[in-house]
């Protein structure tokens, strides 16, 4: 799987994506910092990337303007430090076997949502 980090998203979580097997594509890469929510959406849909962000904007509006997407992970911590957002990544690379073509999953600090 391909997975586009956004800004607010640790670096060092591409480390794990990766050794995991996937592509982690960092968001420097791909966009400019500060780019607005549509252009991170449009370069993620372009390149066929799940997003990975902590901006809830994302669970809550970009399914409704946009419901055929590459997947959106959202993860909503109430404290979120590197660690505890690579422990979270981490439970659901371990646990999430569904396709996530079309899915917006948000992970709290002990639950998980999806639409």
């Amino acid at each position: 799987m391909k997975f586009l980090l956004d800004e607010n998203f640790p670096c060092s979580s591409a480390d794990f994506i990766e050794s995991c097997g996937h592509i982690a594509l960092r968001f420097n890469e791909v966009c400019g910092y500060g780019s607005d929510d549509e252009t991170v959406f449009a370069a993620a849909q372009r390149l066929g990337a799940t997003i990975l962000t902590s901006d809830r904007d994302f669970y809550h509006t970009i399914p409704l303007l946009h419901p055929s997407h590459a997947g959106i992970v959202v993860v909503a911590l109430h404290q979120p430090s590197r660690a505890a957002i690579n422990s979270r990544l981490k439970w659901f690379m371990e646990n999430i076997e569904e396709p996530l073509d079309n899915r917006v999953f948000i992970l709290r600090d002990f639950s998980y949502r999806t639409r």
